[in-house]
């Protein structure tokens, strides 16, 4: 750029500073939310993956009992394994039996102490020998009585729990009150991968996971000196027959750390996903806002080229305006994502996803994408303004108002059209997953992140097109506004009419808002709805006896299942059943494989059991399933078409007590997904799948509340729920990732306000000269203000529009495509008026201020103005 140019490029920047502050704050919040956003993603991943700590790296071999699941390296093995077998076997110089029994662990304070992001609270033994302790103390001492435990980092802090206190540990059968004897750290991690430790002396779990005396789930071996661990695994494998599985230690800590990954992985691109609405309306506010500071300077980059100003000048002068802007609103967005980062983390502890167990992240992808994407955005922003601003006439300049030029209709909806294709695509990708892929949640995500992606693109196309609707609509306002106030009327028409292009640019920010606004408020009413519909269907018991502690998930946590005998002894109660769940894995017949030379993906299915006799006192189950006898299975309707599986069917699962052959009795179905979702069997059978089965509620009919609170008042940590009640709670673990939009949405909000009240107050400024020759005219400070409210209900009808016919849109789009009747484009009546009326408060409230400063502005300033 020759010196001439250079120092017009300064001055305008310099001059312009107070013009550009408002398109840097846009940019900055822009680049904070996808900072804050990634930060986030990268931390989940982390906290999830619980970095590379493991129980097993003082230990040389792991000795399991029986059989272990490939595809879960955290699943019990399916056998037991006496220890003094394997200690007395040669090359053994120390030996350690193990055990994991999942417990909900609650504070002091009444209060459960929730787990590192997706983990789960272990009850396993304290390891006397330090050869093969991996614990390191960090305060008090090692657990020694049957009451005492010690607790991993994260599990201190997080439920504030120092050397002394006492904790209550809900164990499958019981509940136990504990003194925490200590604070320790594996390999200087807070905690690990599966999640938080509560160690206590062996012989305690022993009892807890149900274990004969001597015998354990696994055993950790210590080699004698000049034993590599791989000959003693080979000696061990030998020795011991197919009574075990023996593989290295160092093997077992890297498929729990594979395994980790690829989930902190999965979770980084869940959250990674839920984050693009929010980038995508931070693209947004930026392409408007900047191109609305360009246009607000059409007549001084038309003087550049009535003196002798290139085209190509011109746009260099507008690309150093937006590299500016981009480097300092991307430094700036970095630092702010830090905090943004940790709100966010905030929120989403609140509702069980923890992630503080991980620290910030400084490395290139946290800091250097960020950064990179403020100087693409910016620049991306900068490209068809500065094209726009390359092509004015020299004439512009001696123009006294700053009426658009006549924009070409033809380009516009060639863009367009390429952004509809695109939008197409994408549609179509979901009509593809869902005609392939087999029913289930997978499928309904698939297929919902399809259209969302699609329904974004819809956004930007429709906001092209907007422009267009402008006319039509400032024809329909400016009539009404003329019946209204007359002249004012007829000024504010023209006035919208004149400049289509910035009128579009707020309404378009608006619609942004509305159709975020009402498609969470949409989904949100439809699903709560069906929860409540369908779980009134099936639950017939009256109350519920659940935990007042929260998994992971956000579910109610399990109880002991002692629970239901004391449910049994309330006053008026006819029926008390324990309902039981545990996940098991379909072994025989095998799945398909959907490439004869790939492995098979396993398919995983959750198992619930309850009594039979009078099952139907408390459930209502769809197909009416037959009662179950010891080794049958009843399968929701879902699961046998999935998997091709028929009545009387033999079928192999395998659970954590081992391989169990079982018989298909028939077929139901639960509508509410909340209490036997894909299976069903009794007591007896869940026994042999899983001895220890996490109980998630009693279902109790008859009885009063007060009865049931007064019979299960010795056990902490219960409450009595109704039938809503429980439904809403035991729905919140699947609703869950629709809250965990809320976040997301609520920062994509408040940036798409602020980009229409950016525009909006450029687009005032923009036309000082205007409102001041009103005002010499004759026009009163109220008819000026009246013009600028004017064109805001145009903003308001035409960006509230646009915006529920994309919210409605998109939700029955959902409900098509994947069949699902949680996803109702039913919307109750009052939810359009309130979202309009929030939008006009919104609209007029953001343009109050722009409406009194142009109302103010003085004629001899409106002289000089650009």
């Amino acid at each position: 750029m020759g010196n001439p140019m250079w120092l017009i490029a300064r001055r305008s920047f310099t001059e312009g500073w107070p013009r550009l502050i408002a398109t840097l704050l846009a940019a900055l919040g822009s680049i904070a939310l996808i900072a804050g956003s990634l930060q986030f993603a990268l931390r989940a991943q982390e906290a999830v993956s619980g970095s590379d700590a493991s129980v097993y790296f003082r230990a040389d071999v792991l000795v399991q009992g029986g059989t272990v699941d490939p595809g879960d390296p955290y699943a019990p093995p399916d056998g037991r394994i006496r220890l003094d077998r394997v200690s007395s076997l040669p090359g053994v110089e120390a030996s350690a039996g193990d055990a994991a029994v999942t417990v909900t662990a609650t504070g002091p304070d009444g209060k459960a102490i929730r787990p590192a992001a997706e983990g789960r609270t272990l009850l396993r033994p304290w390891v006397p020998d330090r050869r093969l302790n991996p614990y390191r103390l960090e305060e008090g001492r090692a657990p020694a009585a049957g009451g005492e435990v010690a607790v991993v980092r994260h599990m201190s802090r997080a439920g504030k729990l120092k050397v002394g206190d006492t904790m209550t540990l809900t164990l499958p059968r019981e509940t136990r009150r504990v003194r925490v004897a200590g604070v320790v750290s594996v390999q200087g991690s807070d905690a690990v991968a599966a999640g938080d430790l509560v160690l206590a002396p062996p012989e305690t779990v022993r009892h807890a996971a149900m274990l004969p005396p001597g015998t354990w789930q696994g055993v950790w071996v210590k080699a004698a000196a000049g034993v590599p661990a791989d000959r003693l695994r080979d000696n061990l494998a030998r020795d011991l027959g197919g009574a075990a599985t023996v593989r290295t230690a160092e093997s077992a800590g890297r498929a729990q750390s594979a395994a980790a990954a690829g989930e902190g992985a999965s979770i980084a691109g869940v959250v990674g996903g839920l984050s693009l609405v929010a980038i995508f309306v931070g693209l947004f506010v930026v392409a408007n806002t900047f191109g609305t500071l360009v246009r607000q300077r059409t007549r001084r980059l038309a003087l550049l080229g009535a003196i002798g100003g290139t085209p190509r000048q011109v746009k260099r002068l507008i690309r150093f305006e937006a590299l500016a802007v981009g480097g300092i609103a991307s430094a700036g967005g970095v630092a702010a994502g830090f905090p943004l980062s940790a709100l966010i983390v905030r929120l989403f502890a609140r509702d069980g996803f923890d992630v503080s167990a991980a620290g910030a992240q400084f490395g290139w992808a946290a800091l250097g994408v960020p950064v990179a994407a403020g100087i693409l955005v910016t620049q991306a922003a900068a490209w068809r303004a500065a094209h726009r601003a390359a092509n004015l006439p020299p004439v512009q300049a001696l123009r006294s108002t700053l009426t658009e030029t006549r924009e070409r209709r033809r380009p516009r909806l060639l863009a367009a059209s390429a952004i509809f294709t695109g939008t197409g695509f994408w549609y179509a990708v979901a009509v593809v997953i869902r005609v392939t892929d087999p029913p289930g949640a997978d499928r309904t995500f698939g297929v919902a992140l399809m259209v969302m992606f699609g329904s974004l693109l819809a956004v930007a196309g429709l906001a092209v097109l907007t422009p267009f609707f402008v006319a039509p609509l400032g024809g329909l306002v400016g009539r009404l506004g003329m019946l209204v106030g007359g002249e004012t009327g007829r000024l504010a028409h023209a006035t919208v009419t004149r400049s289509p292009r910035r009128v579009a640019s707020a309404a378009s920010s608006l619609m942004v808002g509305v159709a975020l606004v009402a498609s969470v408020a949409l989904v949100t009413q439809s699903v709560h709805g069906r929860f409540q519909e369908a779980g009134r269907q099936v639950m017939a018991a009256e109350h519920a006896i659940a935990a007042t502690a929260r998994t992971s998930e956000g579910a109610p946590a399990p109880l002991s299942r002692n629970v239901a005998a004391l449910a049994t002894d309330a006053p008026g109660v006819s029926r008390a059943t324990a309902l039981t769940q545990a996940e098991v894995k379909l072994v025989s017949p095998p799945p398909d494989a959907p490439d004869p030379d790939e492995e098979p993906e396993p398919f995983y299915f959750l198992v619930s059991g309850a009594e039979q006799a009078g099952l139907r006192d408390v459930l209502r189950l769809g197909g009416r399933p037959p009662p179950l006898r010891p080794g049958e299975i009843a399968l929701s309707s879902t699961v046998m078409k999935e998997r091709g599986l028929r009545r009387g069917q033999e079928i192999v699962v395998r659970g954590v007590q081992g391989r169990v052959t079982l018989t298909v009795a028939g077929a139901y179905h639960d509508p509410s997904h909340l209490f036997a979702d894909q299976a069903l069997v009794a007591p007896a059978t869940m026994d042999r799948l899983d001895a220890n089965a996490a109980t998630r509620a009693i279902l109790v009919r008859g009885g009063s509340a007060e009865a049931l609170t007064h019979a299960v008042a010795a056990v902490p940590g219960l409450q009595v729920l109704d039938r809503n009640a429980y439904v809403d709670a035991a729905s919140d673990s699947l609703t869950r990732p629709l809250r965990a939009t809320y976040a997301f949405v609520g920062m994509a909000l408040l940036l798409a306000l602020f980009g229409m009240a950016t525009t909006v107050s450029m687009s005032v400024a923009e036309r000082t000269r205007e409102f001041g020759l009103l005002g010499a005219v004759g026009a009163t400070m109220r008819q000026i203000r009246s013009i600028v409210r004017w064109e805001a209900a145009t903003i308001v009808t035409l960006g509230t529009t646009l915006g529920l016919l994309i919210a409605t849109g998109w939700l029955a789009l959902l409900h098509m495509t994947t069949g699902s009747s949680f996803l109702r484009p039913a919307p109750p009546w009052w939810l359009f008026p309130t979202v309009a009326a929030a939008a006009a408060i919104a609209t007029l409230a953001t343009s109050s201020l722009p409406a009194r400063r142009a109302a103010a502005v003085p004629v001899l300033e409106a002289v000089k103005a650009e």
